[in-house]
């Protein structure tokens, strides 16, 4: 059965907010009180960390979503590796995160005492929930949910057979033989955008091979037998963390629509989380120790501090920074001195609810590009990129110029100041979220970040 319908973006700043089109495979869950939801698990993609699932917690307890009874895994090496039989110092297999996977499944039963658990993954992190449930975790899964998973690869070629994510090598044929794509017994849904997804697209100027058939197509994170939906002009990261996103994912495994999609604020904020490392410019989950971390309390108009530190602390061996207690209205400047790397002013928006997904992971490394700054700050949106013209996208008042129109595949900028300008302040702003941050002298090593939540 298919049923459609279209979205009309009204200009440039508009969200899609309706479903483009919808496959119904798997019979509809019945209706769960809070309590009745089972306990979910959230899987981050290629590179990623489970911070990027922290909107996506808040939602699910700003509707009675107990915190204790949801997870999100933090693989130890986020990346694939490029060929999947071969090792690689700091990536991963798809062993390797089927493994990991199975161990945070089993804790989160462990602690809930449930029977079975919900999946929730991003992007590559459907290629391990997928394995781990074809691989005899059935019995341990009631919901999966694919939001943005190559399910059928980002390209399907001869070229690089043991990649994982070729849809003609052995990984993604061996999950995707027989006639129903799902696994019997387990209720799936797929969550993909209309057209702007850059993993899922027929040209291959998206994985540096312009004019090249990928071999795939927009409908490529689609499943044979699964509850199929699209989420209209979302991104590749959208369609796991947008409030969209978000509205299908309880809808599916609470059966139910949510009460709310806003967020609903804490009167008292607790925030920690984890500082990681990026050994050989390979991003990785491993903690890093003797990092110091220290929190500002800035304005929000100038991103000027107020006061003394609110919280400073070094890691351990366990790479954890706090907890820090703050106030839900107040705009946070970290200050990250990693060792090996530059320190890092990350300014980001007030926190409306406690977290300890507040994960910090220094700036990259002054290159050749920055010889001639006096000053670089970067505009970064970790659960989204930047779409020109489809969204409303400022940094110091102007369209950035490295992010490039069309498919959104950019989610950061970079802005490079001279000497005249160091100190002054530069405004981010994506859509409704506007961050102030400082420019600070590249001369002492430091990069300032303007990081987007929403």
């Amino acid at each position: 059965m298919r049923l459609s319908r279209r979205t009309i973006l009204l200009g440039a700043g508009s969200l899609p907010f309706a479903v483009a089109s919808l496959r119904m495979g798997a019979v509809a869950q019945p209706a769960a009180t809070p309590s009745e939801v089972p306990p979910i698990l959230f899987v981050h993609g290629n590179g990623d960390y489970d911070a990027l699932w922290m909107t996506t917690v808040w939602r699910m307890e700003s509707n009675s979503v107990a915190r204790d009874r949801m997870g999100a895994i933090n693989f130890t090496d986020p990346l694939a590796r490029s060929d999947d039989k071969v090792e690689q110092a700091n990536r991963s297999s798809t062993e390797d995160q089927r493994r990991e996977l199975a161990v945070a499944i089993a804790d989160l039963k462990r602690r809930t005492g449930a029977a079975r658990v919900a999946l929730v993954g991003s992007s590559r992190g459907g290629n391990a929930i997928r394995n781990v449930i074809r691989s005899g975790g059935a019995g341990d899964v009631s919901h999966a949910v694919l939001c943005g998973t190559p399910n059928h690869g980002v390209f399907a070629t001869d070229d690089q057979p043991n990649n994982e994510f070729n849809g003609r090598g052995p990984f993604l044929r061996g999950l995707n033989e027989g006639e129903s794509e799902v696994t019997p017994g387990v209720a799936f849904l797929t969550l993909r955008s209309d057209g702007m997804d850059k993993y899922a697209q027929p040209d291959g100027r998206f994985i540096g091979k312009p004019g090249a058939p990928t071999g795939v197509t927009n409908e490529g994170p689609e499943l044979k037998g699964a509850t199929n939906l699209v989420l209209g002009a979302l991104d590749h990261r959208e369609v796991a963390f947008h409030p969209r996103a978000f509205r299908e994912i309880y809808r599916f495994i609470a059966g139910r629509e949510p009460d709310r999609i806003a967020i609903v604020p804490e009167q008292s904020v607790r925030l920690n989380g984890l500082v990681t490392g990026t050994p050989g410019g390979v991003p990785t989950n491993r903690p890093v120790a003797g990092a110091t971390v220290d929190i500002f309390r800035v304005d929000p108009e100038t991103g000027e501090r107020k006061g003394s530190a609110v919280h400073s602390a070094k890691t351990g061996a366990d790479g954890r920074w706090g907890p820090a207690q703050v106030d839900p209205a107040w705009s946070l400047e970290f200050v990250l001195a990693s060792p090996d790397a530059p320190t890092t002013h990350i300014y980001r928006s007030p926190f409306p609810r406690s977290s300890e997904l507040v994960h910090l992971r220094a700036a990259r490394p002054l290159g050749p590009a920055d010889k001639e700054a006096a000053a670089v700050v970067i505009m970064s949106r970790p659960r989204g990129y930047f779409g020109l013209p489809r969204d409303v996208v400022l940094f110091d008042g102007k369209e950035p110029a490295d992010v490039k129109p069309g498919v959104p595949t950019d989610a950061a900028a970079t802005l490079r100041l001279p000497a005249a300008e160091v100190g002054r302040n530069v405004v981010a702003q994506f859509g409704e979220e506007r961050i102030v941050a400082r420019a600070w002298p590249a001369s002492e090593n430091r990069i300032a970040v303007a990081e987007l939540t929403y």
